[in-house]
């Protein structure tokens, strides 16, 4: 007789164990050879060795599935346990449209035309630029990719940054400690990743630092390998900004830059690096670039109204000059 503790290696361990401890019941009735004892995020089995190793194994696949899924309920347990591994497998991937599935469950997809292209591009260049207006996905879209890809282990962290040109001079007065003071300016990034990721594996990812999000300065001096790193909000880099951000680059990484050449926050003595980086790189082969447009608005109706207004009010001032 064999004797096993594992440690229940799921974020929220209250879903494992179901409502009312409803899953444990099903594992422990298809497992009726093992003695299963649950205590808190452990479970102890006592029994043969083979039935302890078959336990494991169907619980890597339910790891596997909520991985994937961020969910697991009662009917699919029963179909995990159930399931040969080819079957498990054709399962997972038969929906190879979706990205990776959100906090509840449902689907991440690309659902516009240049979305699709950011997609297709990240299959083939290890760099891309994805530049338009507000709302069309383009950080989304991006970090969703760069959370499939740690999923899938083909990269070993993520780093978002973002320039915090509005720190600036003002940043030792703001309370806290550095991260304190700069969250208010990273906190679109954490947004996209708390749809991704359940809170406590995304806290536990960033003590690890599996995932970074620090602004644009903090890149300095650093070779990015094996990673998926994403520079948001770059119309606000500077030149010198941009190609340091864009040197940083190591082995086995992608970057994904986003920005919105029409929100420009800089000072009027500088450049955006953005604008000069579409106009450097615009030859370079290997580098893809995916021009977003207004077609490719996916919040409120309002958000396109609002563009179009303020790009005629801007056309009309030009041509007024």
């Amino acid at each position: 007789m064999a004797e096993k503790s594992i440690l229940i290696d799921i974020s929220d361990v209250r879903q494992f164990y179901g409502t009312n401890d409803k899953h444990l019941q099903l594992l422990k009735r298809h497992f009726s050879k093992l003695k299963i004892v649950a205590r808190e995020d452990y479970i102890k089995l006592i029994g043969s060795n083979e039935d302890i190793d078959e336990f494991e194994h169907k619980l890597n696949n339910i790891y596997e599935y909520y991985n994937k899924y961020n969910c697991i309920n009662a009917e699919i347990l029963k179909t995990i346990l159930n399931s040969d591994d080819e079957r498990f497998n054709e399962k997972l991937k038969s929906d190879s449209d979706v990205l990776l599935y959100n906090v509840s469950g449902k689907p991440i997809t690309a659902r516009t035309k240049n979305q699709i292209k950011l997609v297709k591009a990240s299959q083939k260049a290890d760099l891309m630029f994805a530049i338009g207006p507000a709302g069309t996905g383009k950080t989304y879209t991006a970090i969703a990719l760069a959370v499939k890809a740690l999923k899938e282990g083909r990269v070993q962290r993520i780093i978002l940054s973002r320039p915090a040109i509005e720190v600036g001079d003002t940043l030792g007065f703001l309370p806290g400690d550095i991260r304190d003071k700069l969250d208010p300016y990273l906190q679109p990034l954490y947004d996209a990743l708390l749809d991704m990721l359940p809170f406590k594996k995304l806290e536990r990812m960033i003590e690890e630092k599996i995932i970074q999000i620090a602004p644009l300065g903090f890149m300095r001096g650093r070779t990015l390998s094996n990673a998926f790193v994403i520079l948001d909000e770059a119309q606000n880099s500077t030149t010198q900004q941009m190609k340091m951000f864009l040197t940083r680059m190591g082995e086995f990484s992608k970057f994904v830059v986003t920005g919105d050449i029409t929100q420009i926050d800089l000072p009027k003595n500088l450049s955006s690096g953005l604008i000069e980086a579409q106009k450097v790189l615009a030859n370079v082969n290997e580098i893809s670039f995916i021009v977003f447009t207004k077609e490719d608005i996916i919040r409120h109706s309002l958000v396109s109204s609002i563009v179009d207004a303020y790009d005629n009010f801007v056309n009309k001032q030009t041509n007024n000059e």
